[in-house]
């Protein structure tokens, strides 16, 4: 199971903890290794992607500022400010190396729109053909609502990276060396697990269960970005980023950390539509649920009901069950739900398809 010769693409997800050194700035130590490790993964043929973290505090430290930050106005300033400084640090490493590297920002809204997902997808195909290693953060001076009062979620990110971007493999590496069944600081009898074949509600018990630094901040998110990626059909890793030589000794195979294995690969377009946020909910009835599962298309007919505001080409919610992308609006739904398909066209115009979403746009949850 741990035979990774087959990988291609490789997302690495590194943690604040990991990057930075007890001091509290950037550790250029561990960079320069990272770098060579990075370029041990190139001699091999694979093609690697970086997700950074880091940015605010970097900024934050240039600043004078050295207690944590909680006004999103400041954070984002502090992001901008980090965000060249960081870059500086990651090219000091990898420059004497020869491996070129590119910054890419992004934010939750270029994923879930389907032409700018696009446009980053096909920048990113041109830049790993160019043997550049992309360099991801997520554009915290313009995002707000991931923003938060804490550091930003760079794990789901990374996942989300892995998924859309057709990544085989993604590895996060932390302060943490893999999933246990209990906080192994507490708890004498807590296990380190090799290998998570499934996520289940007893999987994330156990990170429920594990303390702060292992819990809500730390394993459960970690956890949901396995989610994430494993919808891909993309493999996690997750161990420590302070193991010596731990990025070639884990493709070579070496039982470090946790692996979780993947589920099935969905295609491209599908991913995009499970991953994405929903703009709203369209509320039916179970003769429309039928259908869905029948892999039938969604009619106006069935529709009981529409929740939020969304246009066409959106993706939305079908009750609780389902994913779609709807080809029409909010508005358009709240004249047409209950009614046959036909008055789409005597309503809308002859141009307009007579179904709410195809079946091939539809993923069940």
């Amino acid at each position: 199971m741990r035979d990774f010769s087959s990988i291609r693409r490789v997302v690495v997800k590194i943690g604040t903890n990991t990057l930075t050194s007890k001091q509290g700035g950037v550790d250029q130590s561990y960079l320069q290794d990272l770098a060579h490790q990075v370029q041990e993964l190139r001699d091999q043929r694979k093609e690697v992607m970086i997700v950074s973290s880091g940015a605010i505090g970097v900024g934050t430290r240039a600043m004078g500022q050295h207690s944590r930050v909680k006004k999103v106005q400041y954070r984002q300033a502090y992001a901008a400010i980090g965000q060249p400084l960081l870059m500086a640090q990651y090219q000091g490493a990898f420059n004497p190396l020869n491996i070129p590297l590119a910054q890419v920002l992004v934010t939750r809204d270029i994923f879930n729109n389907r032409d700018s997902y696009l446009n980053v997808r096909n920048a990113v195909e041109t830049l790993l053909s160019l043997g550049v290693v992309p360099v991801f953060n997520e554009n915290d001076s313009v995002s707000t609502s991931e923003i938060g009062p804490v550091f930003g979620d760079n794990d789901q990110l990374s996942a989300h990276i892995a998924s859309k971007l057709d990544a085989d493999l993604l590895i996060i590496l932390s302060d943490i060396d893999g999933l246990y069944t209990g906080h192994p600081q507490t708890d004498p009898q807590a296990k380190r697990l090799d290998l998570v074949e499934q996520l289940t509600p007893e999987i994330f018990a156990m990170a429920q269960g594990a303390g702060s630094e292992f819990s809500t901040g730390g394993m459960v998110t970690k956890l949901k970005a396995v989610e994430i990626a494993s919808r891909s059909g993309c493999k996690v890793l997750l161990a420590h980023g302070r193991e010596s030589n731990c990025l070639p000794r884990l493709i070579a195979g070496e039982t470090l950390g946790t692996l979780f294995l993947a589920g099935e690969r969905l295609s491209g377009r599908r991913r995009w539509i499970i991953n994405a946020q929903p703009k709203g909910t369209i509320l039916v009835d179970q003769g429309a649920l039928d259908a869905l599962n029948n892999n039938k298309s969604l009619l106006p007919s069935g529709i009981t009901g529409v929740e939020g505001e969304f246009k066409a080409g959106n993706v939305v919610l079908i009750n609780e069950d389902f994913k779609a992308v709807t080809n029409l609006s909010s508005a358009e739904l709240e004249k047409l739900k209950g009614l046959h398909s036909r008055v789409i066209q005597e309503l809308l115009g002859a141009d307009r398809r007579d179904d709410v979403a195809r079946p091939e746009d539809v993923v069940p949850l």
